[in-house]
């Protein structure tokens, strides 16, 4: 994280500044105050890449110490990382003395990328067994902890209690009850982080110089939610035998009888055909994409990709990487290379972030003949597929950074939360456990939705 912090800023509009003032090297002219404060930034990257150097060396020292336990392959990326570190020193000091090009400041970039990437592959190999099926690798669930403890259940209902019959409740209470199932169907979990998708898209577009309405926002936002919705209902509609098979899903409305199948399609219709056209009052484009969506999620994602492939999740994705395009397209009406870095971002944050959730769910859906990762692949090439994309997200991240005029606000906040969230899935290799898996899913909603509001905040507060 040393390694990334560094690359992170330096990927940031306030390091290019702080180049400038600070053409010297290795230390910088003239007094550091407050009232400079460009080359307070250029004295603290030198310092913390001094510190960070030292750990790097540290850790290759201690490597070499322990070659005689340590697998080759972990050796070999770790003395990837200590070559390209004096590289990295090397070109760094190339673009302070006046060096500042485009090619010696995105070489500055890769190497620092490659170096952090070799850094973190190091650590998959080392935390985890050569095979999937190491003998000590059993799933672990905590005394105490069922897994439907996370479902979607009512916590309060047991396996004895009786349902309550429509007889028995008053007319108040089974409206209430029908629009609650009816409000389950769309999903609303979902809406809060992808409609923050949206908006960061937004964002970025209006800090490129694209004029942002608060008309174009509320549609926007509003023809998300709808489609969010209707994408949700669908999924319900088309799962409905599956979910029953499943401790989690059990008692969603259409699985147990409370909407009728035919009610549910005609409502996620109505949501579907009231989202196109509340996208089409922005642009004919965002309506495109919002159908995409819709049609991705419900279709491709669920009946084609979910039942069929353990890639499910790392292609489904992309039905979560749509937000942000739309969100560009709504403003620009076109597409841009910083929403599609932002798509990056969403796309190859899913698999780190849902396959905690797999992990955590793992006999469930295999109940429900999902073939997940956990399920196909088994538990320990799973959380080292969490870290292998945790470590492109934030790599993803830095890019995002240097395509755009993003700010310390985001480059703190990618280190900050990133760390958080590596901490979380360090604690999952080791522990092993249902509750170090919910641990890791709820870091990885923290740092995407941090990293979200700092864009926004980033590119139209700053």
């Amino acid at each position: 994280m040393g390694v990334y912090l560094l690359v992170a800023a330096g990927a940031t509009a306030s390091i290019a500044d702080a180049a400038r003032a600070c053409s010297a090297w290795p230390v910088c002219q003239g007094p550091v105050t407050l009232s400079e404060p460009a080359l307070l930034v250029a004295w603290g990257h030198r310092t913390v890449a001094l510190l960070v150097g030292g750990l790097a060396l540290a850790t290759a020292v201690a490597a070499v110490h322990e070659r005689g336990r340590i697998r080759r392959r972990v050796l070999a990326a770790v003395g990837l990382g200590v070559v390209l570190f004096p590289v990295q020193v090397g070109l760094g000091a190339f673009v302070a003395t006046g060096g500042q090009t485009a090619l010696s400041t995105g070489a500055h970039l890769v190497v620092g990328m490659v170096l952090f990437s070799a850094l973190v592959v190091a650590l998959a190999w080392e935390l985890e067994p050569e095979t999937a099926d190491a003998p000590d690798d059993g799933w672990a669930v905590e005394p105490g902890v069922d897994i439907a403890d996370a479902s979607e259940t009512d916590p309060n209902a047991t396996a004895d209690s009786p349902a309550a019959s429509p007889a028995d409740l008053s007319f108040g209470k089974r409206v209430a009850g029908t629009a609650s199932a009816y409000f389950r169907l769309t999903k609303p979990r979902l809406m809060w982080l992808l409609c923050l998708v949206a908006a960061a898209g937004m964002a970025l577009a209006a800090a490129g110089g694209a004029d942002l309405t608060v008309r174009t926002v509320v549609l926007t936002l509003g023809g998300g939610v709808l489609a969010i919705g209707a994408s949700g209902t669908f999924n319900h509609v088309l799962e409905r035998e599956t979910d029953k098979k499943m401790d989690r899903t059990s008692d969603r409305p259409i699985a147990t009888h409370q909407i009728p199948v035919r009610r549910a399609v005609a409502f996620g219709v109505a949501l579907a055909g009231l989202s196109l056209a509340v996208f089409a009052g922005v642009n004919l484009l965002a309506a495109a994409l919002g159908l995409s969506a819709i049609l991705f999620y419900s279709v491709i994602y669920t009946l084609v990709l979910k039942p069929n492939t353990v890639q499910n999740t790392v292609i489904g994705g992309f039905a979560g990487a749509l937000p942000a395009l739309i969100g560009w397209a709504a403003v620009t009406g076109g597409f841009g290379m910083p929403g599609l870095a932002l798509a990056g971002v969403i796309f190859l944050w899913t698999p780190a972030h849902f396959y905690n959730l797999a992990l955590a769910y793992k006999e469930d859906y295999a109940k429900g003949g999902f073939p997940m990762m956990p399920v196909v692949r088994g538990e320990a090439a799973t959380r080292k597929h969490i870290l292998y994309y945790l470590a492109a997200t934030l790599v993803a991240a830095v890019g995002l950074a240097a395509l755009t005029d993003l700010g310390w606000v985001y480059a703190a906040t990618t280190c900050l939360f990133g760390s958080v969230f590596l901490w979380a899935v360090l604690r999952l290799h080791r522990e092993r456990t249902e509750s170090a898996a919910f641990r890791a899913f709820h870091a990885s909603n923290a740092y995407l939705g941090t990293l979200l509001l700092a864009i926004v905040v980033d590119a139209l507060a700053l």
